[in-house]
């Protein structure tokens, strides 16, 4: 038996990596690998039981995103992913939402529930009258079709709110 013996190697091989230490390519290598890790994580059938199981997913997503995207995880009768989807795309400070739409898609996804989300370019995460106004005609479009609206995300590079945490929904 030798002397010394080499301490084991260790099992995470991106413990050593920092932001700082990636060229650009790198760095967009990098993204594209978590986001892969991220859809074998959001395959459908998967349950979310809180925000915090989305948030990273979303927060990668739309990072750097320079216009208001505005999406929605469909999920089934126990809160399975069934989808996730991009519907609209906006402006630097909104995005055009339409109540007909979602109530259309959800109908054909055959969604139990739903949870909505939108990034805010501007990094401030506090939702917006605009916002609250539009989460609560969701709400009441889709429970005319027995689909319960869990949740709306207002997502930042660093932050996100949940509407239902904040007693919003």
């Amino acid at each position: 038996m030798p002397a010394s013996k080499t301490a084991p190697a260790s099992d995470n091989r991106f413990q050593s990596l920092s932001p700082a230490a990636l060229s650009k390519s790198e760095k967009s290598s990098v993204v594209t690998l978590a986001l892969k890790v991220l859809s074998q994580r959001f395959r459908p059938g998967r349950a979310f039981t809180s925000p915090e199981d989305i948030e990273g997913f979303l927060r990668l997503k739309l990072t750097g995103r320079r216009n208001e995207v505005f999406g929605i995880i469909y999920l089934d009768t126990r809160h399975r992913l069934i989808e996730i989807a991009e519907l609209f795309q906006g402006t630097i400070d909104g995005a055009a939402v339409y109540p007909r739409v979602v109530v259309q898609q959800a109908l054909e996804k055959n969604a139990a529930a739903v949870v909505i989300y939108h990034n805010h370019p501007s990094q401030v995460s506090e939702p917006s009258d605009a916002d609250r106004g539009i989460t609560q005609k969701l709400g009441r479009a889709l429970a005319l079709i027995d689909v319960r609206l869990l949740d709306h995300l207002v997502v930042t590079d660093g932050d996100m709110v949940s509407f239902a945490e904040r007693g919003l929904i």
